[in-house]
């Protein structure tokens, strides 16, 4: 079984690495969305209704909700706490990643469900 930081790697096979700066936004709520990212260094903080409702870390993905909606926009902002290194996957990279490797698919879903539980219990 594929651990998170390990379901990072899938990104890296991408050829390009996007930097940003601490406080730098790397997405806004409410915009259309084409990618999903992958932490591969830094920390990135995730706000809604402008309050940070977490804060992510190297190995873990996020953004892939703006893939999976029929309206393809952002629930939330995102921004770099620190200078961070992002791989991203697009489209048509995140459905291959799903079909060739049905343990991402997995292992995004437990990101996301694990990180929803911490949030409830955070209200």
């Amino acid at each position: 079984m594929l651990e998170p930081a390990e379901t990072v790697k899938i990104f890296q096979k991408q050829p390009t690495i996007h930097t940003f700066s601490s406080g730098q936004i790397i997405f806004a709520e409410g915009e259309p969305g084409d990618c999903m990212y992958g932490i591969l260094n830094g920390e990135v903080e995730i706000f809604v209704d402008g309050k940070v409702v977490e804060t992510i870390q190297k190995g873990d993905v996020f953004g892939v909700g703006a893939l999976v909606v029929p309206e393809h926009t952002r629930a939330s902002t995102a921004v770099a706490k620190t200078d961070c290194q992002l791989a991203f996957l697009d489209q048509n990279g995140f459905l291959f990643a799903v079909q060739e490797t049905p343990m991402f698919a997995l292992l995004v879903m437990r990101s996301y469900s694990e990180r929803l539980r911490a949030l409830k219990r955070s209200i």
